[in-house]
């Protein structure tokens, strides 16, 4: 059996008992385990169970969930902006860099 051939499907079959495995231990436990919820629930619960209060003075509150959610995705945005301009820049330089070399 020549796995060159086959790789791709050797491949898809390994993707699928990677994503099915842990579906299939964590089948049997029940809602009263809490294996599958976030870290931020995680977290906020042992903050709560500490007794730590927070400091109820902010400078500013977004007026709605909506509102704050629309700041994080432009916040995201300009840095994904960011990010590219100075990868592509680097890059560009490369490129050029390597052009002269070739010259």
């Amino acid at each position: 059996m020549d796995i060159k051939k086959h790789r791709d499907i050797i491949l898809l079959i390994l993707v699928v008992i990677i994503a099915v495995t842990p579906m299939v231990m964590y089948s049997d436990l029940g809602e009263d385990h809490d294996y599958f919820t976030g870290t931020d629930d995680v977290a906020s619960d042992i903050v709560e169970q500490s007794g730590y209060e927070p400091n109820p003075i902010t400078l500013w509150e977004p007026p709605s969930a909506e509102i704050e959610s629309l700041l994080f995705a432009v916040q995201a945005a300009i840095g994904g902006i960011i990010l590219g301009y100075f990868l592509g820049f680097w890059k560009g330089q490369a490129s050029c860099k390597n052009k002269e070399e070739d010259e």
